[in-house]
């Protein structure tokens, strides 16, 4: 990169534009005359090499001031370096897969559909954090560790579905697996994001258990209940008539979601429908900001001197042509 170290000295540019201007204007209006009693004795004048090269001088003038006026801003070219420092955030996704996440007042999808989907949207968003997941029902596992490969964790992503393992919704299981993956994090801040429709009815842990444990570890803990109050659309496959619905209460345990997010320094939120979910994540992912300190360092090398010898030999050369081949008659 170029620079200028004092750069109010190349308003003195105008200086040359001035002169040259009114060099050519003056000569327009009032051009040089000599007094000779016989004009007809005198050649008819020719164009040549010499004169276009007189008639330039005032030009090459112009450029020589140019040239040092340039070289008294002192230019300069920079060499850069530059360091990137990022503080980043620990993230565990936590995702229900439960059977009742097949709900679809999410419409046009499923609660499960619609969950992936947003996170998604959140996992593309970050940067410079390291996020993993953990998916859970009647057990809980992680289907991808801790890691800054986000197409990798976007692929795991993809493959979670219905089935994987046996159903039920063990809530305070969830929470521990995820714990249990930051625990040996060194970053500074580590959050677990878990996202349920349900109520805690499997596995030997609590959530309430498993949120003071949290607690201790200084992990924050933001809690979703995903899904409508009352009755809700529920799919069944039947064999003769194919996929039909059923109305069938949707149950989430609000107090436990938000007693676990009080524990732990965390927040609870409530969605009701894909929108309301997208804007839930962008706030945590708002809150959870990462910081990024750039640092950038330059070099300059100073490139006056070239301009200036080049100004004073214009204006050396000039001189010594105006002198020589170039003088002119009074």
């Amino acid at each position: 990169m170029i620079r200028f170290a004092q750069p109010y000295f190349l308003l003195l540019l105008l200086l040359p534009i001035a002169y040259l201007l009114l060099y050519y204007f003056k000569s327009y209006l009032k051009p040089p005359v000599m007094g000779y009693s016989e004009t007809g004795l005198l050649d008819r004048p020719k164009f040549t090499f010499k004169t276009a090269f007189y008639q330039a001088l005032p030009a090459l003038e112009a450029l020589a001031m140019a040239l040092v006026i340039i070289a008294a801003a002192r230019p300069q070219s920079g060499h850069g370096e530059r360091q990137v420092f990022t503080e980043g955030v620990d993230i565990m996704l936590v995702l229900d897969t439960s059977g009742s996440m097949q709900a679809e007042d999410f419409k046009p999808e499923n609660r499960l559909v619609v969950s992936k989907n947003v996170i998604r949207n959140f996992i593309k968003g970050r940067q410079g954090d390291r996020i993993g997941l953990v998916v859970f029902a009647r057990q809980a596992f992680t289907q991808c560790p801790l890691t800054n490969d986000y197409q990798l964790l976007l692929q795991f992503l993809k493959e979670v579905d219905f089935g994987m393992v046996d159903d039920g919704t063990a809530i305070g299981l969830a929470l521990l697996t995820a714990a249990n993956r930051l625990i040996s994090s060194d970053a500074k801040s580590k959050v677990i994001i878990l996202l349920t429709d349900g109520v805690n009815n499997a596995g030997q842990i609590d959530p309430i258990t498993a949120a003071k444990a949290i607690a201790t570890l200084g992990i924050k803990t933001y809690t979703i209940g995903a899904g409508k109050h009352g009755m809700v659309d529920f799919p069944v496959y039947d064999p003769l008539f194919g996929k039909r619905y059923v109305k069938k209460m949707s149950q989430i345990d609000e107090e436990t979601l938000k007693e676990v997010a009080s524990i732990t320094n965390g927040r609870f939120f409530r969605a009701e429908n894909s929108q309301t979910l997208q804007d839930i994540y962008d706030e945590i992912s708002v809150m959870e900001k990462t910081k990024i300190e750039v640092k950038e360092y330059y070099r300059y090398e100073e490139l006056y001197a070239g301009f200036l010898a080049l100004g004073l030999l214009l204006i050396t050369g000039k001189f010594i042509l105006s002198s020589t081949v170039l003088r002119s008659l009074p």
